[in-house]
């Protein structure tokens, strides 16, 4: 008959799993995400779909669609994979207090970027944000909600949410030269040296009272 299996079992249905264990489903959806990491790293978001996610995690698309929905669901489950050591920056900034302030988000920042096992992943979710609108937004969306948000949370300071777009300018423009554009000297600087300079500008961003939308005497 037709739609039968061999075996008389169950008909299995299109785009389910095989099998109703846990650790295989999960072990299927972590297949798909990781595949659409690597697909979204080397052709980018305009040149990836969910039939070439589906055939590099040899899986059909249906499958895709039934762990993560849309092409656009399954870029933001990658972004947030690959952001993941990024979201423990808000307990980082809360501890030690004010003090140093600067130097600690300098420093883990540029530590997560560093480090090759961290940096190529987010490498691939920049390239794809700054190529295509719909990739920004929910690149956008993530870092807003689960870093700058959640940082700016940490902050017991007037305007919170003004001084953490600032801080998070600084690191982005750095980011930008130094690792995706590379642009000389400041790609080869030596991290200490770039944690050095950059630190006091993002201590008063962070801290200083006189940094805000209405300072507009503050010094420059």
């Amino acid at each position: 008959m037709s739609g039968t299996p061999l075996d008389g079992g169950t008909p299995r249905r299109r785009g389910r799993p095989a099998g109703t264990r846990a650790g295989a489903a999960a072990g299927t959806r972590e297949r798909i995400l990781a595949a659409a990491r690597e697909e979204f790293s080397a052709r980018g978001y305009d040149r990836t779909s969910v039939r070439s996610i589906g055939k590099a995690a040899d899986v059909d698309a249906a499958l895709v669609h039934h762990y993560f929905g849309t092409k656009e669901q399954v870029f933001a489950a990658a972004v947030e994979v690959s952001f993941g050591p990024a979201l423990e920056l808000p307990g980082f900034v809360a501890a030690g207090g004010q003090d140093g302030m600067g130097e600690r988000v300098a420093r883990f920042m540029l530590g997560v970027w560093e480090n090759p096992v961290t940096r190529e992943p987010l490498l691939a979710i920049v390239r794809s944000a700054v190529t295509n609108e719909r990739a920004a937004a929910v690149f956008r969306a993530l870092v807003g909600r689960k870093v700058l948000a959640r940082v700016a949370g940490e902050l017991r300071v007037p305007d919170p949410e003004f001084r953490v777009q600032l801080a998070a300018a600084q690191l982005v423009g750095i980011i930008m030269l130094r690792y995706v554009v590379k642009v000389e000297p400041i790609a080869s600087a030596a991290p200490e040296d770039l944690v050095a300079v950059v630190a006091p500008t993002l201590q008063r961003y962070l801290t200083d009272p006189d940094v805000g939308p209405g300072a507009g005497g503050a010094r420059p």
